[in-house]
């Protein structure tokens, strides 16, 4: 087939952040698939057709990228961040798995970009810097109880956590428990970082104590990370610096 779907991560908002791998993808695409504001991400030009959809229509999404990818079109689907990181990749291969048998003879590129949680820890030091876990805060399509006991048994292993989708206008609810659970589970009062639009204009960094955190300072642009117990913090003029040693005592 002379058709291709390429997968691609646009980082976590600024230019500059975008990969030349995933520019150069872009300029030879024919048609851009994707959530909304991630298309309009995507500089118009001439031949370039945008295929803009709603946040919960992943599926049909990647179903259509495959199909104008089978009809010869050159086509990428964009996400924030990276692709791979509960995002459209993943979509993507579900489709082709329950989908024609000619899709999986397509040519299928996944190019990575900078996640949101690597953008945000870069922004205050190195919190990510010892062992990690990334946790999907929306219950949209796993239970509540699996993300809280994922929420436990992370903070019983000691891992710093990155948290994505901590709060929308849906759920306002569900990171109050969140920060319910975290603060049962820790039982200390490590660093968190509420990380909102990173590297856009409306890039706003906040660093506080868990006892300290509430629910506003989260929506849905923002990168929640928490430290594990060994996380730092060094004080100075200005924001601190956070980190966590890269290793713990025997």
């Amino acid at each position: 087939m002379s058709g291709r779907v390429v997968i691609a991560g646009l980082g976590p908002g600024a230019e500059a952040l975008v990969t030349p791998e995933v520019t150069a993808a872009l300029a030879e695409a024919t048609d851009i698939v994707g959530y909304i504001p991630y298309v309009a991400r995507v500089p118009d030009r001439a031949g370039l057709i945008k295929h803009a959809s709603d946040n919960r229509v992943e599926l049909d999404r990647a179903q259509d990228a495959l199909r104008m990818a089978s009809d010869g079109k050159r086509v990428v689907v964009v996400s924030s961040g990276d692709p791979g990181v509960f995002a459209m990749a993943s979509a993507v291969f579900e489709a082709v798995e329950g989908g024609l048998r000619e899709w999986r003879d397509l040519q299928i590129d996944v190019l990575p970009g900078i996640t949101a949680m690597l953008a945000a820890s870069a922004r205050v030091g190195a919190p990510l810097g010892h062992d990690f876990c990334a946790i999907n805060l929306s219950d949209n399509l796993k239970p509540w109880v699996l993300i809280e006991k994922r929420l436990r048994l992370a903070a019983e292993a000691d891992f710093a956590m990155g948290f994505y989708n901590p709060r929308s206008k849906a759920r306002p609810e569900g990171f109050a428990r969140v920060l319910e659970v975290l603060r049962e589970a820790c039982g200390d009062d490590r660093p968190m970082i509420f990380a909102r639009a990173v590297s856009t204009p409306d890039e706003a960094i906040r660093v506080v104590p868990l006892t300290q955190a509430t629910p506003e300072m989260a929506d849905m642009r923002t990168m929640v990370l928490i430290g594990s117990s060994r996380t730092r913090i060094i004080d100075r003029d200005g924001a601190p610096f956070v980190y966590t040693p890269r290793s713990v005592p025997g």
